[in-house]
């Protein structure tokens, strides 16, 4: 089922199945959102929980016992129920259920709310540990964005523009999706700004963890137009586009995929939120239409 926002400055589409943002618009009628072409990539801007990226094998230790999860966890697969809705906001709602307990065994209750204002979206996702057993977890959003927006631009006309300045270095991601924080390539030395080109993604997305900016701006140096985002309270930051994708994807997280050297342990995860019994942690990322 699609669910609709609307403000004087824009429009907001999301589906129920996943809690996915599937399109964002501004007064005009220009559409922000990659809108899934499966030739590059079939989404649009799912939800990641309660891990993001991939697990070495597909697998990992939880209690002791082995479980199997895909790439960005199971909740962009799952039936989202909406409990609040009005003209410019909705929150859904998913409950752990004999799907989820098949691979992740925790009692969870996670919302998804969706408030449009003006030309700005603001995605909050709350977590609620509703078992008697601490509960590690990882959630993110993977919205990503038409690049260009307009004919006549071209994708090497855009940069992803940093609020700071910034020295940062990449980790390698390897070809199953693992991240070597041991092989670090210089992203940013003192500067705030990465122009585009296509092969920055290869082999896959850049990295970032513990940046100084909360905010990041993806926009045309030849009109000025595209998005900014606001992570705030985000620990990592991946930028990823495919071949020759006329898209990229602005992630916040708060954990990462598996990392070469690592356990195998859930919980032991690099960036791993372990919540404690009947309590919540929330987490908000702003969209803005430029």
């Amino acid at each position: 089922m699609k669910l609709n926002l609307a403000t004087n400055a824009g429009f907001a589409e999301i589906d129920t199945t996943g809690a996915q943002l599937m399109s964002l618009r501004d007064a005009l009628g220009t559409e922000y959102l990659w809108q899934g072409d499966p030739r590059y990539w079939a989404e649009r801007s799912p939800l990641l929980f309660p891990m993001v990226g991939r697990l070495r094998g597909g697998k990992t230790l939880i209690g002791g016992r082995e479980y199997s999860m895909g790439c960005h966890g199971f909740a962009s697969a799952q039936e989202f129920r909406p409990v609040m809705q009005s003209s410019d906001s909705v929150t859904l709602s998913l409950r752990a259920n004999e799907q989820t307990l098949a691979q992740y065994p925790f009692d969870f209750h996670l919302l998804a709310s969706y408030q449009l204002a003006d030309n700005r979206l603001s995605v909050s996702l709350e977590v609620m540990n509703l078992g008697d057993v601490p509960m590690p977890f990882a959630i993110g959003g993977h919205p990503g964005f038409r690049v260009p927006l307009d004919a006549g631009d071209a994708f090497e006309n855009y940069s992803v523009e940093f609020e700071q300045k910034e020295t940062a270095s990449c980790p390698r991601v390897t070809e199953e999706g693992l991240i070597d924080f041991g092989d670090l390539t210089p992203a940013l030395r003192d500067e705030n700004e990465i122009p585009l080109r296509h092969d920055l993604f290869v082999p896959d997305a850049l990295v970032f963890e513990n940046l100084n900016s909360q905010r990041v701006r993806l926009v045309s140096r030849l009109t000025g137009r595209g998005v900014e985002l606001d992570f705030t309270g985000f620990r990592f930051l991946g930028i990823w586009s495919t071949g020759d994708a006329p898209f990229v994807a602005l992630e916040p997280w708060t954990g990462c995929a598996d990392c070469i050297g690592e356990s195998g342990i859930f919980q032991e995860k690099r960036g791993m939120t372990l919540l404690p019994p009947l309590e919540s942690r929330k987490y908000t990322y702003r969209i803005t239409m430029l």
